[in-house]
């Protein structure tokens, strides 16, 4: 099944971060590696003023995997840690790594603690982007556009500058 995941780091050696989590990822048992978007670097969204001078490099993987939602966010969960993310009352707070799970196939999922398709990936140039670089058909459920076409009606203002080709 096909699974979408955003990447995103703003502390310390931002590229090797997301380098080394998507080598974990490919780690896992069964999980091949589809599409990997271009690495941009973004503004924080969201964020504190305290915050505002630490960009982010973001970036999308596209990977098959018959994993369970709850696998895919424990393993996601678990590699976060490793990295040394720490998690805190502020949602926003800077990080070493962040993945979210954009989709996993076509499911529909909300168990208070999973959100399937992301709740607000139609909300953000800097998941959008890359993800209409490797995906710009797709229509996730609940959508009716492409992803291409989601992007393309985003109001301006978000920078988002492609940073890497590979990673």
């Amino acid at each position: 099944m096909e699974v979408g995941l955003s990447l995103g780091s703003n502390l310390g050696d931002r590229l090797a971060h997301l380098a080394t989590a998507r080598r974990r990822l490919m780690t896992w048992p069964g999980v091949r590696l589809l599409a990997a978007s271009p690495v941009y670097e973004t503004e924080p969204v969201g964020v504190s003023p305290a915050y505002w001078s630490l960009v982010f490099l973001n970036a999308v993987l596209i990977v098959d995997g018959e994993q369970a939602p709850a696998d895919w966010q424990c393993a996601t969960a678990q590699i976060e840690m490793e990295l040394g993310r720490v998690r805190t009352a502020d949602r926003c707070a800077p990080r070493a790594i962040d993945i979210d799970i954009l989709f996993i196939g076509d499911r529909c999922l909300d168990d208070g603690g999973l959100i399937l398709p992301h709740p607000r990936w139609a909300q953000r140039r800097f998941v959008l982007q890359p993800l209409a670089d490797v995906r710009p058909d797709l229509v996730l459920p609940g959508a009716a556009e492409t992803v291409r076409q989601i992007l393309a009606r985003l109001p301006a203002g978000e920078k988002v500058v492609r940073f890497s080709e590979t990673w």
